[in-house]
């Protein structure tokens, strides 16, 4: 059978072989006093709260299944809308406001409307790979630039306009990052905006753990730089709905109509149960509760880098949002005897039972002596992991 180029291309996501690994783990320790810690996948360990829950019971019940609109319910994307104006001061119409099947597909119906063959994209180096991917399923080109822990892992309006040549449409950038969990500074995106801009470019930014920043300084939507700039959220981090598969975009109102026939085609629309229990996301209960665990995903940041940096796994730069640590593991390495962060990931797993990501994953830039630890376990899991692991590597 012939396999498409386009399939080709695309590189297995490494962290899902690792998982494969850990999972094998767990089995074999599972009735030992050293169960497997897994720190591998960002995923919080919160599910959705009591009123969404009950929303989507509800539906199912009521009869409330049927198709919606491609661009989604009408009363989602205004409770949206509502949400960027309480939450950011942002006045953005719901009319601009596209409901998907979660995240990925915002993505993919983004890349295949503004993405044409042979047309680059910068991206930062080390960033999340599945969104190099859809740029490359577009038929697009994702160009990696390396950045530095001086410039947060992210990257800069003078990266962007030194790399900007005739093939460079765009760039797409994730404020907070995933693996870093760092923020471009407002003041540098907007310069960034103003350089792609002068270029006629599209400003792509994921935020999908834009409602997880942890330092006011940094948690703002680059909404806030014009109607330009294109958006990509999701219901999977802040709101606790990974496996519902519910997202959004914030796009020009002149994309609207073209997403929406993409959308028709290729997803008709995004989960009616997962929508009508979004709508309960934004009921004052349902607020009341993201926060208090947005406070606990902090304390843990607070109780997890230090422990880290304590243990000689030092990360460069304090995460200010979502639920990552992005640790340079080269002293580790040096002193058990290891070559890059893949085969320490895979010493961990053996010798301490923690399960981490290395970071083959997200680029090429001194990945391979990075790992990224998820901290969106339980301060118990946490403390476990770390007693674990300086017993190993302290011991």
């Amino acid at each position: 059978m012939r396999i498409s180029e386009r399939a080709t291309r695309i590189e297995p996501f490494w962290v899902m072989e690792v998982a494969k690994a850990a999972t094998l783990k767990a089995r074999e320790v599972a009735h030992t006093d050293r169960p497997v810690v897994f720190l591998n996948i960002g995923e919080p360990d919160f599910t959705a709260p009591p009123r969404v829950q009950q929303a989507a019971q509800h539906s199912i019940t009521t009869g409330a299944t049927q198709y919606s609109p491609a661009l989604g319910l009408d009363a989602l994307r205004q409770s949206i809308s509502t949400w960027y104006g309480n939450r950011f001061g942002l006045a953005v119409p719901a009319s601009r406001i596209v409901v998907t099947a979660g995240a990925s597909a915002a993505l993919q119906l983004a890349c295949l409307a503004l993405i044409e063959r042979g047309d680059e994209i910068l991206m930062p180096d080390p960033s999340y790979p599945c969104n190099r991917h859809f740029v490359s399923a577009a038929d697009g080109t994702a160009v990696l630039l390396p950045t530095s822990a001086e410039e947060r892992f992210q990257l800069t309006a003078s990266k962007v306009a030194e790399a900007w040549g005739p093939q460079t449409r765009g760039v797409l950038l994730a404020s907070p990052s995933n693996p870093t969990g760092t923020s471009i500074h407002p003041e540098e995106l907007q310069r960034i905006v103003q350089v792609v801009r002068s270029h006629q470019g599209i400003t792509l930014i994921d935020e999908i753990y834009l409602g997880l920043s942890h330092e006011a300084a940094f948690g703002q939507s680059a909404l806030a730089l014009g109607d330009d700039v294109i958006s990509i959220n999701s219901f999977s981090k802040y709101f606790n709905m990974t496996g519902w598969r519910l997202g959004w975009l914030v796009v020009p109102e002149t994309l609207v109509p073209v997403l929406e026939r993409l959308a028709q085609n290729l997803f008709i629309c995004a989960s009616s149960v997962a929508q009508q229990a979004a709508l309960a996301c934004f009921e004052a209960e349902s607020l009341a509760e993201y926060e208090r665990r947005r406070a606990e995903f902090k304390a843990r940041r607070d109780y997890f880098i230090p422990a880290l940096n304590d243990l000689g796994l030092h990360v460069p730069v304090v995460p200010d949002g979502a639920f990552y640590a992005w640790a340079d593991c080269s002293a580790a390495c040096q002193k058990l005897g290891l070559k890059s962060s893949w085969e320490f990931a895979f010493a961990a797993l053996e010798h301490a039972h923690v399960a981490i990501t290395p970071g083959r994953d997200f680029g090429t830039a001194q990945t391979d002596r990075f790992v990224r630890f998820s901290t969106a376990n339980s301060m118990a899991e946490l403390q476990t992991a770390i007693a674990r692991l300086k017993a190993w590597l302290q011991p």
